[in-house]
């Protein structure tokens, strides 16, 4: 009796470390998305002052990509596209709300792009930081026109994604990850990078945040008489869901959300258990 009672306890201590390590984390995260989204704006606010001035012209963005790139090589960060877009940032957000540091870069720029209303801006940063929404689910959400859905009270926001699975909040902030451990040629093709990942699964699966285990690639979906194949199909353990990776070396095009809407389909009616939720992307 008295071990039963050691061990439960234990199990209990365990779950409230876990815990404090995970918010520990989260709040890491969320600091360094803070620290590099007011970089971001500071710089831009930096390139227009100089722009507003006699002799400041376009050629100084270039130029300045330049020099940082040579300061800090291997950051694309300081790219002169990126530059640009920090300079759009600032103008856009000429007062910075504390709102856009909740969620990351790409997200910022996917919402900004994308949401000229300032109303709907506020909107999609506010679901993307409550559900953790990725990149590709967020625009996603856009295209499908959520917003102007949640105006007509058409969504389910509450139902599909519950406040329990916070984990995922990790996914918001972490959309980007450092694949150089592949030693890919700069141009390399989508064989190629799944080959790459495959030879170093653990390495990958380390980088995608420690939480995910390998399924398979290649990963067949039957539907009638047609065969159709996920690039990577992993299975994250906190928030007990299928996750679909779609291998692409180029920009994101709208009809790959289409695809894999139509994969994540194919997964929870085919694929998933009862006791996992449903898949994401």
């Amino acid at each position: 009796m008295e071990k039963n009672l050691i061990e439960s306890e234990y199990r209990a201590f365990v779950t409230e470390i876990k815990a404090k390590v995970y918010q520990s984390q989260h709040q890491a995260l969320r600091q360094a998305n803070t620290f590099l989204i007011n970089l971001y704006w500071e710089i831009g606010k930096s390139i227009v002052e100089k722009q507003e001035r006699p002799g400041w012209g376009k050629s100084v963005v270039e130029k300045l990509a330049k020099d940082l790139q040579e300061e800090f090589p291997g950051m694309d960060g300081y790219s002169s596209r990126n530059l640009w877009r920090m300079r759009m940032f600032y103008q856009e957000y000429r007062i910075l709300p504390p709102v856009v540091a909740e969620i990351s870069w790409s997200h910022n720029l996917v919402i900004m792009e994308k949401c000229k209303d300032a109303r709907k801006r506020q909107f999609y940063i506010g679901m993307t930081t409550k559900y953790g929404w990725t990149k590709n689910v967020l625009i996603h959400q856009i295209d499908n026109q959520s917003y102007e859905r949640y105006l007509l009270g058409q969504t389910n926001f509450d139902k599909t994604l519950p406040d329990k699975y916070k984990h995922q909040a990790k996914l918001a902030v972490k959309d980007e990850y450092n694949l150089e451990f592949l030693e890919l040629t700069e141009k390399h093709n989508e064989k190629e990078l799944e080959l790459a990942i495959m030879t170093n699964i653990r390495h990958f699966l380390n980088e995608m945040g420690g939480d995910f285990a390998f399924i398979g690639n290649q990963f067949k979906l039957k539907v009638g008489s047609e065969n159709f194949y996920i690039d990577l199909l992993l299975f994250h353990r906190k928030l007990k869901a299928l996750v679909a990776l779609e291998l692409k070396t180029g920009f994101f095009k709208p009809e790959y959300t289409g695809k894999m809407s139509f994969y994540l389909t194919v997964l929870n009616e085919k694929v998933k258990t009862e006791d996992e939720v449903s898949s994401i992307f």
